[in-house]
């Protein structure tokens, strides 16, 4: 049943991923100083999860990305574009929404 729970725990943060990378891609940034600041706001995700949701967002056209060559090793850095912010905030809304049914949900349940 453990397993169960935990498959299910790690099926609910997927969504929620998305709108905390979007959120925090409003200053460019690159794959791992977007993680030590997701996790400096108690957000974990693995870099194994990170970097192909980051390809797939910017193939989707909600992020912009560039590749800094200055350092001895190149960076490709990522910031949500004007796309990315219409459906950063459309997302934001279903949440509040979601969120308001769960609440109810969980009072109904008490």
């Amino acid at each position: 049943m453990e397993n169960i729970i935990n498959n299910l725990i790690t099926e609910l943060k997927r969504g929620t991923q998305i709108i905390f990378v979007l959120s925090a891609l409003k200053e460019s940034q690159y794959g791992y100083s977007l993680l030590a600041q997701l996790e400096s706001q108690n957000v974990s995700i693995e870099a194994g999860t990170l970097y192909p949701l980051l390809r797939r967002l910017e193939e989707q056209g909600l992020l912009d990305s560039t590749w800094d060559t200055t350092e001895s090793r190149p960076r490709k850095y990522y910031k949500i574009n004007p796309t990315g912010i219409k459906v950063l905030e459309s997302l934001k809304e279903a949440w509040l929404q979601i969120e308001k049914q769960m609440s109810s949900l969980f009072k109904e349940v008490k």
